[in-house]
This record gives C-alpha cells, sequence and structure tokens, in this order.
C-alpha cells in the first residue's frame, strides 16, 4: 500500500512542487495551505508522514504540532524558512521528528521522508517472537515494547513514534552507553543525514514527559562525551 503524505505550505507553487515528487516516489499526497486546515485535513485523512511548515497562516507549524500530537503519531518533517536554531528546537520539542530548512532539495526531502519509513522498530522483533517479552521494569517507569506502552508510577505516558524508539533502544541494553550516531542509526537509519544533536531534543523532550530530572536522573542519564544510557546509577 501506498503511504498518505499531507504537505503544509502556504508557498502553493513550493507545496505542488514537493507534491509531484513525493507522487513520482509512489505517495498518495494531498495539499493544504494554512494551519487549520492542516489540522482538518489530518483529521480525516490520517497521514502517515505530514510535511509541515512552520510559519502558517491562521496556526503557525509549533501549533498545528501541538494539535497533530494529540490524536496522530505520524512522522512530522518541519520545514523553516528561518535559520534560527530557536525555531529547530521548540518545533522538535512538539513532537516533530525531523526538519529541513529553506531552500531545501525536493530530492532531500524524498531521501528523508524515504529513511523515515523505513526506519527499524523495536517492537517489531517483539510482534515476531514466539515469546512476549515483559514489560521492561526502571523503578516507576514500565515500557511495554510491544505494545508500544509506557507507563511512569502507573499512569500512561503519551510519547510520540521517535521517543519511544529511542527509549526502546535505550532500555533494550540498559547498560550500554550509546552515542547519538549509534542511536540515529537504530531509531533514524543508517542512511540518515543531518544535526546528530536532534538526538538531545528529543531526550530532552522525553526527560520531561517521564518527569525526569537531566541533573539527578532516575530513568535517562547522560554519559558526558559518549551519549545516553538507561538508569539512575
Amino acid at each position: 500500500m501506498s503511504t498518505r503524505v499531507l504537505v503544509v505550505d502556504d508557498e502553493q507553487s513550493l507545496a505542488k512542487v514537493v507534491a509531484s515528487y513525493l507522487e513520482r516516489d509512489g505517495h498518495e499526497v494531498s495539499c493544504v495551505f494554512d494551519g487549520p486546515a492542516a489540522v482538518t485535513a489530518a483529521r480525516a485523512q490520517r497521514p502517515d508522514v505530514v510535511v509541515l511548515d512552520l510559519g502558517l497562516p491562521g496556526l503557525d507549524g509549533i501549533e498545528v504540532c501541538r494539535q497533530l500530537r494529540t490524536f496522530t503519531d505520524c512522522y512530522v518533517v518541519m520545514l523553516t524558512a528561518r535559520a534560527d536554531e530557536v525555531d529547530k528546537l521548540v518545533g522538535l520539542g512538539v513532537g516533530a521528528d525531523d526538519y529541513l530548512t529553506k531552500p531545501f532539495s525536493p530530492r532531500e526531502l524524498i531521501a528523508r521522508v524515504r529513511v523515515m519509513l523505513r526506519r527499524p522498530r523495536a517492537s517489531v522483533a517483539a510482534a515476531t517472537a514466539m515469546v512476549e517479552e515483559p514489560p521492561r521494569i526502571f523503578g516507576s517507569l514500565s515500557i511495554d515494547v510491544g505494545a508500544r506502552e509506557v507507563t511512569v508510577d502507573d499512569l500512561p505516558v503519551e510519547v510520540t513514534r521517535t521517543e519511544f524508539d529511542l527509549l526502546a533502544t535505550l532500555s533494550a541494553r540498559p547498560r550500554m552507553a550509546f552515542s547519538r550516531r549509534q542511536l540515529i542509526d537504530a531509531v533514524w537509519g543508517e542512511g540518515w543525514v543531518g544535526d546528530e544533536h536532534l538526538v538531545d531534543v528529543h531526550i530532552g523532550h522525553l526527560r520531561r514527559k517521564l518527569g525526569d530530572d537531566p541533573a539527578a536522573p532516575r530513568f535517562i542519564r547522560t554519559v558526558r562525551g559518549v551519549g545516553y544510557r538507561m538508569g539512575a546509577g
């Protein structure tokens, strides 16, 4: 089955060029040109990927992304015309999976979408295994890989696909310190190219959701000069 992609950009000519490239790559594509229409279309169409411009009329890309995350875990690629790092970080902080700064090559976007859609899933092995894996427990944190569910103190925690995949990767080998590159290869895929500090942004957002203080971590520990691992000690 072809994947559904929603392209959201108020530059209609750019949106249509991007859509044409995605269609040639075999995706089913629709375009909308403002924030409210993006939320409505995403609810109706349930896309696999949303290509989302930051500077939209009606609702900006950050607010659209926030609203998307209340009802879908689709992949979100944020587009920004501003190279300001804060915009990128804020956009990713509300659940975007990747970003591109304009101007960009449509071919680069296609490559990013391809890598994203073939990302390995930590849950695939669990889903196909003969014996169901029990939840992974770290104090009050429980990670059920097969069900893709996370709880803290028995309360559900809503995480994005990317956040869950990071957590599943780290928790699979809790004593191992993963570098950013290793996490990117495991979660985004070995073909991913971009700023490796993308990992830090997602880890930061995940910590906030888990109520994990980086100064006194209970769940995700920073290993200086290396990256991250699970466990407080």
